[in-house]
Formats: C-alpha cells, sequence, structure tokens
C-alpha cells in the first residue's frame, strides 16, 4: 500500500508562484508513473500534469502547458510541481496520485493511489 502526502499549498497573489511537494511512502516509488490533479469547487477533478517512472517524459495538460513543471526525485521517492504565472483559474486543491507502470493516463480512474489533497488559492 503506498502513502501519498501532499505540501506546499497555500495562498499566494496572481502572477506568484508555489512549489507542490508529494512524498510517498510504502512501495517502490521509481515503479510508478505519478500524476497531479486539481479539483476546483464545483467542478469536477482534472488532469494537471503526469511524469512516467522512466525516463521522466512529462505530460502536461493545456491550461498549464509553459507555466507548471512537474519533476521527481525517486531517491526523495518525492514529486513536484513547479507552479510559475498562477492565476484565479488554478484556485483549487491539488491531489498527487500514483499509477502501477509506465502507461500514461488522463484520466484520474486510471490511477491506484492518491494523497488527501493540498489548498491551493490564488487571488487576483
Amino acid at each position: 500500500q503506498v502513502q501519498l502526502v501532499e505540501s506546499g499549498g497555500g495562498s499566494v497573489q496572481a502572477g506568484g508562484s508555489l512549489r507542490l511537494s508529494c512524498a510517498a511512502s510504502g512501495g517502490t516509488f521509481s515503479v510508478y508513473t505519478m500524476a497531479w490533479f486539481r479539483q476546483a469547487p464545483g467542478k469536477e477533478r482534472e488532469f494537471v500534469a503526469a511524469i512516467r517512472r522512466s525516463f521522466g517524459a512529462t505530460y502536461y495538460a493545456d491550461s498549464v502547458k509553459g507555466r507548471f513543471t512537474i519533476s521527481r526525485d525517486n531517491a526523495k521517492n518525492t514529486v513536484y510541481v513547479q507552479m510559475n504565472s498562477l492565476n484565479a483559474e488554478d484556485t483549487a486543491v491539488y491531489y498527487c496520485a500514483a499509477r502501477i507502470g509506465s502507461v500514461f493516463t488522463t484520466h484520474n480512474g486510471g490511477y491506484d493511489y492518491w494523497g488527501q489533497g493540498t489548498q491551493v488559492t490564488v487571488s487576483s
């Protein structure tokens, strides 16, 4: 059983930056494709970014491409997302997710483990 714990959320003004971290325990981190999703009030959970277990190939939602960067440190069992040029539309609870294997998907049903989420609030 893998446990995922997010941190780094908070409040920031529009145009600002935040870096979220997700620490994994209880499994072999390097075998998981890792992803970030987010859910705004009244909306469905949506894909943000993912990074494959092998070679670190990355994928982004169009809404964050060029502003967010996902990365992983397998030695620290941690995945990050650096979020720059934040705007009010980025306000949401951000969730870390893990999927066994290297197949990439944007569908939240395709992930095996989830963190509890961390709130990001961007004020304009």
